[in-house]
């Protein structure tokens, strides 16, 4: 995924939502002056994988063995934590530092690489939390556009960006588990970035010629309007 790809779609997400772009691009300029360029060949490892995409909903627990059976797993922000106490090795954390930085930490030392992700609405966690990381193993991403060292990779929700992220590095095969898009104990706010998670899933399958099974039955019903499909 290139940038000029993905600006049109994410501008459509500012419209949604209302968010400020230059909340976006102050938090990717506060996460660039604290982190260094990531080496792309620590995730060389993806390339002709069978990646599995671990989201951190309800069915999580139940779905273990979706990751068990895959080459690498790359999971979003708490699911990390479900996979570990599993004994699941997670290849990659993908995270906007909302709730767990402790983990962050604790990988980052182990040497496991963590993406970590710049929006306008966690500039103090950015000050706060990234200087606590091992840099080295920190991949710096923004939804805005990249400025060096911070990358763009696709995607928007923790979720939705480890699947762009497997794809821009050549997984062959991408399987889910711990996405519920009708968990209704969410708010409204989480409901609509999940919806807006479907809507990027579905164009992500139809740019690589594969059928995602999370959206079986569901592609019907999926506003794809704001995508270039």
């Amino acid at each position: 995924m290139d940038y000029s790809s993905w600006s049109p779609v994410y501008a459509a997400i500012l419209r949604d939502f209302g968010f400020p772009r230059g909340a976006d691009e102050t938090a990717r300029d506060e996460l660039a002056a604290r982190t260094v360029p990531f080496d792309h060949t620590r995730l060389s490892f993806l390339s002709g994988a069978r990646v599995a995409i671990a989201g951190a909903g309800p069915s999580l627990e139940a779905e273990l063995d979706v990751a068990r059976d895959a080459d690498a797993v790359l999971a979003a922000s708490t699911a990390t934590d479900t996979l570990r106490a599993a004994g699941i090795d997670v290849a990659l954390m993908v995270t906007d530092i909302d709730k767990n930085p402790a983990t962050i930490r604790t990988l980052t030392r182990e040497r496991t690489p963590v993406a970590v992700h710049a929006h306008g609405d966690n500039i103090p966690a950015i000050r706060r939390e990234v200087p606590t990381f091992v840099r080295e193993n920190v991949l710096p991403t923004t939804q805005a556009e990249p400025t060096p060292p911070v990358e763009n990779f696709g995607g928007f929700t923790d979720g939705d960006r480890a699947a762009f992220l497997a794809d821009h590095f050549g997984a062959r095969e991408l399987t889910f588990l711990g996405w519920d898009f009708d968990d209704q104990s969410v708010g409204a706010m989480k409901a609509k970035k999940l919806a807006w998670a479907e809507r990027l899933l579905y164009w992500l399958e139809r740019r690589r010629s594969e059928r995602f099974s999370i959206l079986d039955g569901r592609r019907d019903s999926i506003d794809t309007s704001a995508l270039p499909l």
